[in-house]
């Protein structure tokens, strides 16, 4: 696979940005919030660490099934339909505090954003693993990809060997 790859793209995207916009049902409609993400080694989940007084955390309890955007950010240089994107489908599902890779779950989530460590001292805020199912990877104008779980663990794999 060469380092042009979509996978290689999808994972440089996934792996270069922090924020991305959680889609949830809310009384059967649609309802979209920003929120940090870690995603797993594997490109196959995204963590989230959300507060249970947020509407898209009482969302998800509802239902956990979600949508995940994660896109290149806008300078105003260019034509933002040639900007990198990526919307993921999957379940959310909370990481139990007493489950055995909780503390690995955490770390991985405050590497990425050490300014979080604090709230997970707040009884009120837990760790969501959003299971990705599928994604629509758009690489720019007209470069748009369906990817599987299959296409994650390559995108890992690629992007591991364009790191050596």
């Amino acid at each position: 696979m060469s380092e042009s790859s979509p996978q290689l793209a999808y994972a440089n995207l996934i792996k270069s940005q922090r924020v991305s916009f959680l889609g949830t049902l809310r009384d059967g409609s649609p309802s979209v919030s920003m929120v940090s993400y870690a995603e797993t080694q594997d490109l196959s989940s995204f963590l989230i660490h959300i507060s249970g007084l947020a509407q898209h955390t009482q969302d998800i309890s509802h239902s956990a099934r979600v949508g995940l955007m994660i896109a290149e950010p806008d300078d105003g240089t260019r034509n933002p339909q040639t900007l990198a994107r990526a919307s993921i489908k999957g379940n959310a599902v909370i990481v139990p505090r007493n489950s055995s890779n909780y503390a690995e779950l955490a770390h991985l989530y405050t590497t990425k954003f050490p300014e979080s460590a604090m709230t997970f001292s707040l009884g009120d805020f837990e760790i969501y693993r959003i299971e990705a199912k599928s994604a629509r990877f758009v690489a720019g104008f007209g470069k748009i990809f369906n990817f599987g779980p299959v296409d994650f663990l390559e995108a890992a794999a690629v992007h591991a060997k364009s790191q050596v």
